[in-house]
């Protein structure tokens, strides 16, 4: 392709995003697309340098602001040093989260506001919107559970995982709240079903964009 296509998947705790991600890199690699696969927060040298910041929760005292201007500046060096470069030399990106998730988690659940989070947004990602975001939905109370269980016996919950199932709920509503508003870019993927069903889903969304776009191409 002469330009790459970004591919963001998104979703709460233990819906299964990373599994995913795999399973389809693998099947584009068969294809002999070239595969970049990252994620967020993270991705960059830089990036992953404030991710643990983020995740252990050492932000989480100085509140959502603080918290949501560190992913922003993460999310700008992964952009620029990162995504920007695969899309353009022609790469399929599958980025592990993105700015929906700190619309979700920053803006929805951590209460800040909408006109701030828009122009955080807009200054970090720097044009760099998702062709396609794939949005892996389950219910939060399944979602934690699984997410404990892939968790290593000595591994404590992160900074998100340790929150209660009611603000869980929350941002699943809001991730669907998303995709009800952005259906152009958003495809809602059931994932209480079973991981082959899920990739299934997944593989007919992901082609059939990729179809689309060189189709249009074409004409």
């Amino acid at each position: 392709m002469a330009k790459g296509f970004f591919i963001t998947f998104e979703g709460g705790e233990g819906a299964g995003k990373s599994t995913q991600i795999e399973l389809l890199a693998a099947k584009l690699r068969a294809k002999k697309y070239a595969i970049l696969v990252t994620r967020e927060p993270g991705g960059s040298p830089g990036a992953e340098a404030v991710r643990h910041v983020l995740l252990s929760g050492a932000a989480e005292p100085f509140g959502p602001k603080m918290e949501a201007l560190l992913f922003a500046a993460a999310r700008s060096d992964h952009v620029e040093q990162v995504i920007r470069p695969a899309i353009e030399r022609g790469a399929i990106v599958l980025c592990d989260r993105f700015i929906d998730s700190s619309r979700v988690y920053q803006g929805v659940t951590g209460g800040l506001d909408p006109a701030f989070m828009e122009v955080v947004e807009q200054v970090s990602i720097n044009g760099m919107v998702p062709d396609m975001t794939l949005i892996l939905d389950i219910d939060p109370a399944e979602g934690l559970k699984r997410a404990a269980v892939r968790r290593s016996p000595n591994d404590a919950p992160d900074r998100f995982e340790k929150e209660t199932v009611s603000i869980h709920q929350q941002r699943r509503e809001a991730f669907l709240a998303i995709a009800a508003s952005e259906p152009q870019r958003c495809v809602v993927i059931d994932a209480s079903r079973s991981p082959s069903e899920v990739e299934d889903a997944i593989t007919t969304a992901v082609f059939g964009g990729l179809e689309a776009r060189m189709t249009a191409g074409i004409k």
